[in-house]
């Protein structure tokens, strides 16, 4: 699993061209995540508080896991902003998934502005023991006499 995201630093560099601050309306900040193991499946928390719950689609393709999501701007006719410290826009993050993975099974769920993604791993890649076969002919030791010269 990829435990960093690669499209952090284009998105500094972008930022730091284009002179638009990180955190604005306009370039959201990435959405917080933690990603760990627990037996047989990875489990991904983001952190999505404020979101609606139907603007996240989690979708799966050739090996990469995509999270997005949309927090709307407030109308603001008529009202004067004193602070307004809350990203709104859109929210992107991909994981690359490795081979282990049963991307048939992932499933997901929303709630107090967590989002739970559950990644089973795949039964080819669960640790199983290896039987040892054992031949009858072992447990005879036969010593090995030198032929007379």
């Amino acid at each position: 699993m990829l435990r960093f995201d690669p499209f952090r630093d284009v998105d500094s560099l972008a930022s730091a061209m284009l002179g638009v601050s990180s955190g604005s309306d306009r370039a959201p900040r990435f959405m917080p995540m933690d990603l760990y193991k627990v037996d047989d499946h990875y489990v991904l928390s983001a952190d999505l508080p404020g979101i609606d719950p139907g603007s996240i689609d989690v979708d799966v393709d050739r090996g990469t896991l995509t999270l997005t999501a949309h927090r709307s701007v407030p109308e603001s006719s008529g009202v004067q902003w004193i602070s307004s410290e809350r990203f709104a826009g859109t929210y992107r993050r991909q994981v690359s998934l490795g081979d282990g993975v049963d991307t048939e099974r992932i499933a997901a769920s929303y709630d107090n502005g967590v989002l739970s993604v559950t990644i089973p791993l795949a039964e080819r890649a669960k640790p199983r023991k290896i039987d040892i076969a054992r031949s009858e002919s072992t447990s005879e030791q036969k010593s090995i006499e030198p032929e007379p010269a």
